[in-house]
This record gives C-alpha cells, structure tokens and sequence, in this order.
C-alpha cells in the first residue's frame, strides 16, 4: 500500500497548500446546503403528528449532535496520531478541534432544552443521554484547559491527547444510553442498520443539513488549522513569504 499521501499530510506546507483550493468550494456549499435544508425544513416540512412544530428544531440539533461526537473522535484520533507517530500537524489539528466541538456541543445542549421544554415539560433532567452529552462538553473543557496549562507545546499535546483517549469512552456511552437506560430521551433518528421511520418529506431536508453542517464544520476546522500552521511555522521561508510577500 502506497502510504506518501500519509507522509505528506504531515508536512505543514503541503497541508497549507493543498487547502487553499478547497475554502471557497466549501462555503458555497455550506451556504446553499444550510439555506436548502433549513428553508425546507422550517417552511415546508410538514408538522409531527405527535410534537406538531417543535420538533423542527431537530434540523439543528441532530446536525449538532452528530458533530460534537465526530469531532471529539477526529481530536482524539489527531492526538493519537501525535503520540504514535509525532506528526505535529495531527498535534496542531487535535489542538483547534476542542473548541469547534465544545460549540457544536454547547448548541446540542441548548437546542435540546428548548426542545425538551414543550415535549417532556422541563428545560433538563438527568437523562443518561443528556447527562452523557454534558461530560462531553467537560471533556472538550478539560482538553483545552490542559493545552493552556502547558508552557511547552509538545507537553501541552500529550497530556491533552492522552486525556482526549480516556474520555473515547464516553462516546459509546452517549450513543448507546437511550438502550442500556430507561431514559426520557428518544432514541436515535438515523441509524446505519435500520431504515428511518420519518417521512421523506422530513428525512431528506435533515440530511441536507447534516451535510451542511459537515461542510461549515470543515470549512472552519481547516480556518483554524490553517492559521495554527502558521502561527507554528512562523520562522520558515515559505510561511515569511505568505505573512510578508514583499520581503
């Protein structure tokens, strides 16, 4: 197997210069995904049969949902990839993860208590799903607590990832909590392994904001990658050439 493309993601300038291409195809489709999916979703998506309209706000809180686990996974990934094989592009990457997924967590939450108001009656309870989410969110706090922490980069990228790989198991934990527990949450929307029950009407603007959501979350991940590159290689030629072309 042929693993240069692996070798090269960990060169910063290759990283920096392969992107450049992708940013503006990737906030067009962020925007004409987003403004598709929500337009549809809000305006002519027909209403629940049992939570007539408020279930709407499922277009951003599945998307949210979905996102603050991926992205916790990626940044425990990235960070094993740092430790394992000391590629500090991985390191760079983990590093400005934590506080994309920590929002994306944050709206997850939020979305759910103005969801969970008119369907079970209350802002929060201690739901195992709920509850699960919420020490995600302290997860993502005390990675980022410990990148701060740290003087050193490389110190600061091994206590970090070490505990992004601890709390890896707090994912399984969310997923599988509407079954393991007699919870108030429902379970969940989409799987893999069995077939929607929502309405096509319903199902396909959800996943064009799904896919919104993974572009605008792509889209600002390489934002912050890219400018943590260069803050990082701030003493190469090629990154002096960029910040000062007239040089």
């Amino acid at each position: 197997m042929n693993w240069t493309w692996f070798h090269k993601m960990g060169s910063p300038k290759w990283f920096y210069d392969i992107t450049d291409k992708w940013m503006f195809w990737l906030g067009l489709a962020s925007a004409v995904l987003l403004a598709v999916a929500m337009v549809w979703g809000l305006a002519f998506a027909p209403a629940d049969y049992q939570q007539g309209n408020s279930y709407r706000i499922i277009f951003v809180h599945v998307p949210s949902a979905f996102l603050a686990q991926a992205c916790y996974i990626m940044m425990a990934v990235a960070g094993a990839i740092g430790l394992i094989w000391k590629m500090k592009l991985a390191d760079m990457a983990a590093k400005v993860s934590a506080p994309i997924g920590a929002s994306f967590t944050i709206l997850a939450l939020l979305t759910g208590a103005i969801w969970g108001k008119p369907t079970w009656g209350t802002w929060w309870v201690w739901d195992a799903r709920l509850t699960s989410m919420l020490l995600l969110l302290f997860l993502y706090f005390g990675y980022m607590a410990l990148q701060s922490a740290f003087d050193n980069e490389a110190t600061a990228s091994k206590a970090s990832s070490i505990l992004a790989l601890v709390g890896l198991v707090n994912i399984p934990i969310i997923k599988y909590s509407v079954e393991w527990w007699n919870t108030l949450h429902q379970p969940a929307t989409l799987t893999l392994t069995e077939r929607p029950a929502m309405a096509t009407e319903m199902l396909i603007p959800l996943l064009l904001s799904i896919a919104a959501f993974y572009c605008f979350f792509t889209l600002v991940f390489l934002m912050r990658l890219r400018t943590e590159v260069l803050i990082r290689e701030n003493r190469t030629n090629w990154v002096k050439k960029i910040v000062q072309p007239d040089v």
